[in-house]
């Protein structure tokens, strides 16, 4: 049917993802958790080992807890996914009031703030552009929210520490290397998307540029914090998506011939491998 992943609501436990997949029949879609009820927190880090993401529902978390536990929850959760590699989205109740007011609270807007600081890759509305009055305020709102944040000269983002092992690790040296070299971007070569998922988990303060061939897969790195997918032709080599991404930095601005930029890739390219190569480029020179 065309969908990019799918998501569990009320899971309790692995089993229920489990069983999502057994009933997937075979079909390769990423499988997002749901937390919202109490047991799925009693199991969080088997959840996670057993899903591709976690989407956190504040609105029946807050039904299920008691109010002052729905923060620090969402903080923990939120560096827990962190650490394991996995998606984080946000959802529910973020600017509730717009569903009847053309603009929020202050308070939703400190806590749609604080659910990016926390580290969300994905901040999501719910009624505010489903059933509300105000549906396009409502996303112009959370953009600008989101962009005054990221683009804060404030040192707001902490990285998780290791996260996903070795493939975690080499992500994890790229984004040092890159910060060192003062590189302009870092390039993920087409794959999973899994490498620019750990990349974007160190929250580098500088664009990611996240090859792929596959179009679901390009619709799905969209959630990811500072990713910029970018369409390749199918099998094409290591030399030629390092020109594409050169071509795609320059045309965007972020870069000119001459800039260093670091290039993260698990090759050989389509076996399945985990991130393992870190290659440094300067644009315009030969690959």
């Amino acid at each position: 049917m065309g969908f990019d992943m799918v998501a569990i609501s009320f899971v309790r436990s692995a089993a229920d993802l489990h069983r999502a997949r057994e009933l997937l029949g075979g079909v390769k879609l990423p499988v997002m958790a749901k937390i919202e009820r109490p047991e799925a927190l009693t199991h969080i880090d088997e959840i996670l080992e057993a899903s591709d993401g976690i989407m956190l529902a504040r609105g029946d978390l807050g039904v299920e807890l008691p109010l002052e536990r729905v923060p620090v929850v969402q903080k923990d959760v939120l560096r827990r996914a962190a650490r394991a590699g996995k998606w984080t989205i946000v959802a529910t109740q973020m600017l509730g009031s717009m569903v009847s007011s053309p603009r929020p609270t202050r308070a939703e807007a400190s806590d749609v703030a604080n659910a990016i600081v926390d580290g969300a890759d994905a901040i999501m509305l719910s009624e505010e552009s489903a059933t509300g009055d105000y549906p396009v305020e409502a996303v112009e709102t959370m953009a600008r929210i989101s962009r005054e944040v990221e683009g804060s000269e404030t040192e707001l983002f902490h990285p998780p520490g290791e996260t996903g092992g070795f493939a975690g690790g080499a992500a994890g040296a790229a984004v040092h290397a890159a910060e060192r070299l003062e590189a302009r971007a870092i390039v993920t070569l087409a794959g999973s998307g899994l490498t620019a998922l750990l990349v974007s988990k160190q929250r580098a303060r500088l664009p990611i540029i996240a090859l792929s061939e596959n179009r679901a897969t390009l619709r799905r790195l969209n959630v990811l914090w500072g990713v910029l997918p970018v369409g390749i032709e199918e099998k094409a080599s290591v030399e030629a998506q390092i020109l594409a991404a050169d071509a795609q930095l320059q045309e965007a601005g972020f870069a000119e011939d001459g800039d260093a930029i670091v290039v993260v890739a698990a090759l050989p390219l389509g076996k399945g491998r985990e991130t393992n190569t870190i290659r440094f480029h300067r644009i315009g020179e030969p690959v």
